[in-house]
């Protein structure tokens, strides 16, 4: 189980890195355009594509380490299982909500290969692919935590990324 969450969490790392470098590289390449004469078009486009997959990556890691939307001040004050309950029901709807969504995330990516980005010329559905692993990479960190509160008596409670 910790393999498979090491590798999970590497690989959702390696693409955060990536498209926050690609990102990196566009707005330095259009902001010496700016200053040097003009920036090339496809700088803003590559820009917003970076973005998109710096958030599909990373939402999954914010959900393990509870930089998401964590709201536990009700949560904590449950007195007993409440917390642990509250814990894994909120992953099991995420996981659930997930899974609901793939099928229409599948249909927004396959609408995408009939068309191209403007400046770059980039099929879309390259771009739409982005949405379908967000809520691959959501579904998959909201499995872990149910799996290893249910199978291996885990907390569920965030894991630091200081920690890990």
């Amino acid at each position: 189980m910790q393999r498979i969450e090491r590798i999970i969490v590497g690989v959702a790392s390696v693409g955060v890195g990536l498209s926050f470098f690609v990102l990196i590289c566009a707005v330095l390449t259009q902001v010496l355009g700016r200053t040097f004469g003009s920036s090339p078009v496809w700088t803003e486009e590559l820009t917003r594509y970076a973005m998109l997959y710096t958030v599909t990556f990373g939402a999954g890691l914010a959900l393990r380490s509870g930089d998401l939307v964590n709201v536990d001040v009700v949560c904590e004050a449950l007195p007993g299982k409440g917390p642990w309950l509250l814990r894994l029901l909120s992953a099991t709807a995420t996981l659930v909500l997930g899974i609901i969504l793939i099928p229409a995330a599948w249909k927004y990516v396959s609408i995408g290969a009939f068309q191209t980005s403007p400046a770059l010329g980039v099929r879309m559905d390259y771009i739409h692919f982005s949405v379908l692993a967000l809520l691959g990479c959501l579904a998959a960190f909201a499995l872990l935590r149910i799996v290893s509160m249910i199978f291996f008596s885990g907390t569920g409670e965030p894991v630091n990324r200081m920690d890990s």
